[in-house]
């Protein structure tokens, strides 16, 4: 491989590895918030309603603190954790880099 051909390959591979990240970083809110889980609260008649409602049911009338359901709304309503922004774009880095190889070869 000469030297063009190498740094081609690794552009390839930053570009793709930042594109998962950031399609994820922006992407996964926007998901959230489409279901339902909002700012203002779980949107009526949404999936996110029935994803409650099931919850609530389960569990005896309450939504129980650290369920899927919680978890959710949470992300609606302040968006992701410096955590989970810092993990996701750990993960998903390494998993875009990882791809950008495959194509690049």
């Amino acid at each position: 491989m000469g030297g063009g051909t190498v740094t081609v390959a690794i552009v390839t591979v930053l570009l793709i590895g930042s594109a998962v990240v950031g399609v994820a970083l922006v992407g996964l809110p926007v998901a959230i918030g489409a279901l339902g889980f909002t700012g203002a609260g779980i949107a009526a008649g949404s999936i996110a309603a029935k994803m409650m409602s099931a919850a609530a049911i389960a569990n005896g009338g309450g939504v129980a603190a650290g369920s899927t359901v919680a978890v959710l709304q949470s992300v609606g309503a302040a968006g992701l954790s410096l955590g989970a922004k810092i993990g996701l774009t750990t993960a998903l880095g390494l998993a875009g880099a990882a791809s950008g190889e495959c194509v690049s070869e």
